[in-house]
């Protein structure tokens, strides 16, 4: 047993002053005025003695730096954007999408940074190309799978709302297939009970796993899981995109789970082995407290964190405040999984 203690970094709920508009976030990221565009990006993306640049020149930056897909291949490009599936519309008749700016760029990414802002541009240059995944244990056909398998599933486009446990929220649209459907492939064997997923382990290019002072000693990988009945159900998406182009390498490209009915640590990025089990498994934020991170965590606004309400969320990037709803809204395709 190590006798290194694990230390959790300080996660509290979205401050009531972030996110008021556009123009605020891009002051928070460094791009709103020239000379602040400048000397933000000195360092990285455009050199420090980058003259100033107009606003709409700043969103050509931002597209370039930020919105960038994390496959680049022209056969995958040509499958978006999907076709969008109706049959699930975002909960409580909500129309409008988040803009992509703040869901690309505010980000809880734990192997890169513990800094939401920071994250892009720590995971950049992230390779997501070539890439496996392996499937393994209670199953009949085990493999590994690459890209390229993962697009000849048929991919649609599917409206969820992503709702952290740190009580913010935002409209998404996520591009993948039902992860039934690539479970198939494995043909899980009746003894399967749970479903393991692991991100890759990287510490080279992933700081957080590696030189960051409070999540180096994290009992890496990043793991999360399932039950089989849950893997299984027809929400659960086997995501491969957002915004209408493959998944960027920030937002976990090129393959993440997307739970929606569940709190977003649930859904975990980057992943390269998928495991079928016959008992629960371990998971990483369980782990390290499971008073606060249970294995279940379904979205319940009756049920508090133990340092915050979940009654409300505040919604990036307008800060707008709307009740929590069981299930995260989708309580009529899942509330029978459960007692």
């Amino acid at each position: 047993m190590s006798r290194i203690r694990l230390r959790l970094p300080k996660v509290e709920p979205t401050p009531e002053s972030a996110y008021l508009n556009r123009r605020h976030f891009l002051a928070q990221m460094g791009f709103v005025g020239g000379a602040a565009l400048g000397a933000g990006l000195g360092g990285g993306l455009l050199g420090s003695a980058r003259p100033a640049l107009a606003q709409d020149d700043q969103e050509v930056i931002l597209d370039e730096a930020i919105i960038r897909p994390g496959i680049e291949r022209p056969e995958v490009l040509a499958l978006f954007p999907a076709k969008r599936n109706e049959k699930y519309p975002l909960p409580g008749g909500v129309k409008k999408l988040t803009p992509r700016l703040p869901v690309m760029t505010y980000i809880n990414y734990y192997e890169f940074s513990t800094d939401k802002l920071a994250v892009w541009r720590l995971a950049r240059d992230f390779k997501v190309d070539p890439w496996t995944i392996e499937i393994s244990g209670e199953c009949h056909n085990p493999q590994t799978i690459g890209i390229e398998d993962l697009f000849k599933i048929e991919q649609e486009e599917r409206t969820y709302r992503l709702r952290c446990v740190e009580a913010w929220s935002a409209d998404v649209p996520w591009t993948g297939f039902p992860l039934h459907k690539l479970l198939a492939k494995v043909d899980p064997k009746g003894s399967a009970k749970y479903v393991q997923f692991q991100t890759v382990h990287r510490p080279d290019a992933m700081p957080g796993q590696s030189r960051n002072l409070n999540t180096r000693h994290y009992p890496w990988p990043y793991t999360e899981g399932l039950t089989i009945d849950e893997a299984m159900n027809e929400l659960t998406l086997g995501c491969t995109g957002l915004y209408g182009k493959p998944l960027t390498r920030q937002n976990g490209g090129p393959f993440r789970i997307i739970v929606p009915w569940k709190y977003g640590y649930k859904s975990p990025k980057a992943i390269d082995r998928i495991v079928l089990t016959e008992t629960k498994p371990a998971t990483l934020w369980e782990t390290l407290q499971p008073a606060e991170y249970p294995f279940e965590s379904n979205v319940e606004p009756d049920v508090p964190h133990p340092r915050w309400s979940q009654a409300h969320e505040r919604v990036i990037p307008t800060n707008e405040r709307r009740p929590t709803l069981p299930y995260n809204g989708y309580a009529e395709h899942v509330a029978h999984l459960y007692n």
